[in-house]
């Protein structure tokens, strides 16, 4: 088990807290999806740099998804996370959730409701 420790942003100088709590309180990066390898560059990176590095490489992959290749995608094979996170899995318009691209693609099939960002 890792020990939480304070480090500093690379993308913006922040210091932030980072590691596992506990065996059952994961570090707040276990929330994102796993889209980054250890060897991708960088240190860590705070909540905020993390989540909009997050958004850009989903949001560069998800271009390149036609309805050919929905249904063999990389996002469903992920181990799943618990929560939704706005800005990549869903936005919220005029009180309501719009789920984006990538929750549909992590789901792998089209439920049939007409989704606005439904890739399938």
């Amino acid at each position: 088990m890792n020990a939480v420790k304070t480090k500093k942003c690379s993308g913006c100088d922040n210091t932030f807290s980072c590691g596992d709590i506990s065996t059952e309180n994961k570090c707040w990066c276990n929330d994102f999806p796993p889209i980054f390898s250890l060897t991708e560059g960088g240190d860590c990176l705070c909540p905020s740099c993390f989540k909009e590095a997050c958004e850009d490489k989903i949001e560069a992959y998800v271009e390149t998804i036609t309805p050919e290749k929905a249904a063999a995608n990389k996002a469903q094979t992920l181990p799943k996370t618990e929560k939704l996170i706005e800005g990549i899995d869903y936005y919220i318009e005029n009180g309501n959730y719009v789920f984006k691209t990538w929750f549909h693609l992590k789901r792998g099939s089209c439920c049939g409701n007409n989704c606005r960002h439904c890739p399938y």
